[in-house]
């Protein structure tokens, strides 16, 4: 037996070694990997642009013309020497650019809005032909008939060219003016007939035309060598028919970016750490598995992002340490079996085994439905929220990984020692007191929980619920809520000095600026300031300049146009839609529709108090607000479906023809009690890196944060006293009646194999 207990010992030791070892590996792996992803504006500078793509000529906007425009851009894009530019087509007609860690944003902002529409007009400005009838990147260096520097076009539509070179022939005004980047706003020939071919004026050429001929065509003007080479490239890299028109942009300074990714990482770091803080003491050795597994869960969720080629953005960082604590939500599902297991009196290997096969399911359940929503972020998502989707879904794939199966593998192999039977308190935190000895016949004890009754407080929750979406309700309707520029348009500034800014200050700076009316919020380390117009390149450089300059400040600017903020609005209500959709249909499948509409209803609960909290506290409503409520319908539902889980397995131990309303309700309370403190472990954990992110992280994500802890605390309360209250008022009806299974469960297997049936 000593031998044994040697050999088991030594098992432990030399199993824990490696663990330490591989977190040691893992820490110092983490600085490389790190460094080698590809980090978004947002932490890094740089500068974001929507464009809306419009043919010259008013035609239809087809796609054969925005991939035309779409590789014009990526040639211009080419030129500027950024690493790792992002170019996505959009709908049918947009097209979004991203250039994070660009040094100048200004002059990239300007080369790339510059892209060479060649179009050729007429004296009276009238639109003659577009680029359409020359051959796309043949521009090339020529001379005119003196041997000076010109541009030599190919002709590809010479029908075309005919037809119109003939007509001009015969006019009176047999003039043809070739443009480039023609405004019809500024530009004009009667006012600029005299500046043709400088570089005062968009106007390449003014040729007169005798007759009407088919061949290529020479731009000659008073041009040197290099304007000549300078243009072939625009011509080269932008004759296309369409033209593009900035919908919102996004411009964060480089200092800017970095001091958020340095602020962020340290909120991250001491959020991690606190989590495996709480791991550790609350499950002792399980816990140190538990944290062993969530840094390489971390570990994998980057080395992931970085073969799929992410960019990794503040609300990705957000995401993940959500993640991190929705992984961790499995642990504790499958903790709390074992635990249960153990305190019927079990030993700890048929403990073990009993408890991770029955947490299975619900870990499942509870992280399809997270990825429902996060696929449906995805899809309806714009850009930032792509980005928090995108990293969302990858943690919960890794999460299966890691925080499931390698974790049990994990606490099998030390298991398996059996060092750890007659020290389960070491082991997982149960005390031996509190074992049952089954050979004694020894009852059970009660759950620390038994004696409260959650049900009968549910009328108070609800009218305290109530209350809160009334109030919500009426400040909406009289003040409305406090709208971002995602939701309003215009433009929004976040200025960051050392220099302490008097809101005096700021209003009258705007007002040297141009813009009489303004909103400006200030904080304890930065500053906000909104407003109603959406500002073009030339004054995104102007204000950007002007803080700089006068604060020494770090500068971020948005601007959303009217067209984005209609399309946010409607994917936003579509996204949340669709995930309550998406959420009753998986949840009527895997359980039943009583389950999924008593579920659903707790998510809509959740929403409602969001939006009324919000609307009290006046936090402002973005995009990234509607990812925090998409978040919280994944989680929410998440805990909801742990109760249900436990009320559908004791439902299962009743008949349905002699159960009443009284035990109905009893067996619902008993569920709540029994994963009551799962619940308030899980949230506990997923609410730490939450509330150290909005102490000590970026506040570009501070109201993000703020959604997700009025959301949090929300989804705990509807889990336990909403979601079960709304199942009881539909199967009321169902009382008396014999289930149809719609689901053969293991158990049922099981209790078939026994008596001989062969299934």
């Amino acid at each position: 037996m000593k031998n044994k207990k040697k050999k088991g010992t030594k098992k432990v030791v030399f199993r824990s070694t490696i663990l330490v070892l591989l977190v040691v590996l893992i820490c110092f792996s983490f600085v490389p990997l790190f460094k080698s992803l590809k980090f978004g504006l947002d932490l890094q500078g740089g500068f974001e642009i929507l464009y809306k793509a419009s043919s010259i000529d008013g035609s239809k906007m087809t796609g054969d013309k925005l991939t035309a425009t779409y590789k014009t851009l990526s040639k211009r894009i080419d030129s500027l020497g950024v690493s790792e530019p992002e170019i996505v087509i959009e709908g049918n007609d947009k097209i979004r650019v991203k250039l994070a860690g660009v040094k100048n944003p200004e002059e990239a902002r300007t080369q790339l809005s510059t892209v060479a529409t060649l179009s050729f007009r007429d004296t009276e400005d009238n639109l003659l032909m577009t680029s359409d009838v020359l051959q796309p990147g043949k521009a090339k260096i020529g001379q005119d008939s003196a041997g000076n520097p010109a541009v030599a076009l190919t002709v590809k539509d010479k029908d075309k060219f005919y037809e119109v070179t003939n007509k001009i022939s015969q006019q009176e005004n047999n003039m043809i003016v070739i443009w480039l980047d023609y405004n019809d706003l500024r530009d004009s020939y009667a006012n600029e007939s005299g500046l043709c071919g400088t570089n005062e004026s968009n106007c390449l050429s003014a040729a007169t035309v005798s007759q009407g001929f088919a061949s290529d065509v020479i731009i000659q003007g008073n041009f040197t060598m290099e304007e000549v080479s300078n243009l072939v490239d625009l011509i080269n890299s932008g004759s296309l028919p369409s033209k593009l028109t900035e919908l919102s942009s996004t411009t964060v300074g480089a200092s800017f970016g970095e001091d958020t990714l340095h602020t962020t990482l340290i909120a991250g770091i001491i959020a991690i750490l606190a989590i495996i803080l709480i791991l550790i003491l609350v499950y002792h050795f399980a816990g140190f598995i538990s944290s062993v597994s969530m840094m390489i869960y971390s570990f994998l969720v980057f080395g992931v992002f970085w073969v799929v080629g992410g960019v990794l953005t503040l609300p990705g960082i957000a995401a993940l340490l959500l993640g991190i604590g929705m992984a961790v939500d499995s642990n504790v599902i499958t903790f709390a079996r074992i635990k249960e297991e153990l305190l019927k009196g079990k030993s700890l290997p048929t403990a073990f085994r009993e408890g991770s096969r029955e947490s299975f399911s619900a870990i499942l359940d509870s992280n399809l439905t997270t990825l429902i929503v996060a696929i449906i972020m995805f899809i309806l998502g714009e850009s930032s929220i792509k980005g928090f989707a995108t990293m969302l879904i990858i943690t919960i794939v890794v999460t299966m990984f890691t925080m499931v199966f390698l974790t049990r593998y994990l606490m099998k192999l030390f298991v398996k020692t059996d060092y750890f039977n007659d020290k389960v308190g070491l082991f997982i935190n149960v005390k031996k007191e509190d074992i049952p000895d089954v050979n004694k016949n020894e009852k059970v004890k009660p759950n620390r929980f038994s004696k409260v009754n959650f049900l009968k407080y549910r009328k108070v929750t609800a009218l305290i619920s109530l209350l809160i979406i009334v109030v919500g309700g009426v400040l909406i309707g009289v003040k409305g809520l406090n709208l971002g520029i995602d939701y309003k348009a215009g433009t929004s500034i976040t200025v960051v000095s050392d220099q302490k800014i008097s809101e005096k200050a700021l209003v009258k700076d705007m007002k040297e600026l141009g813009y009489e009316k303004c909103l400006v919020n200030i904080s304890s380390d930065e500053v906000n300031i909104r407003v109603d117009s959406t500002f073009d390149g030339e004054k995104v450089k102007e204000v950007n300049k002007y803080f700089e300059n006068k604060y020494d400040a770090k500068v971020s600017i948005g601007v959303v146009s009217n067209i984005v903020q209609k399309e946010l609005v409607k994917n936003a209500i579509l996204a949340v839609l669709v995930a309550l959709l998406g959420i009753i249909v998986y949840v009527s499948i895997r359980f039943k529709f009583s389950y999924a509409v008593g579920g659903v209803l707790a998510l809509v609960h959740d929403v409602l108090i969001m939006f009324s909290m919000f609307a009290i506290t006046r936090f402002e409503v973005s995009s990234m607000f509607i990812a925090a409520v998409l978040a919280i319908i994944g989680y929410s539902i998440n805990d909801t479906i742990v109760s249900f889980d436990r009320i559908r397995e004791n439902l299962k131990k009743e008949d349905r023809k002699k159960l009443n309303y009284d035990k109905f309700a009893e067996i619902c309370n008993r569920s709540i009690q029994e994963t009551f403190t799962r619940t308030i472990y899980t949230s506990v954990t997923t609410l730490v890196p939450v509330i150290i992110l909005l102490i000590l992280g970026s506040r570009g994500i501070f109201n993000f944060n703020m959604a997700m802890l009025f959301g949090l605390i929300a989804g705990t309360y509807s889990s336990i006293f909403i979601a079960t209250s709304m199942f009881m008022l539909l199967e009321k009806k169902n009382l008396g009646k014999e289930e149809k299974k719609k689901i053969v469960y293991k158990d049922d297997l099981e209790e078939k194999k026994i008596k001989g049936i062969n299934c």
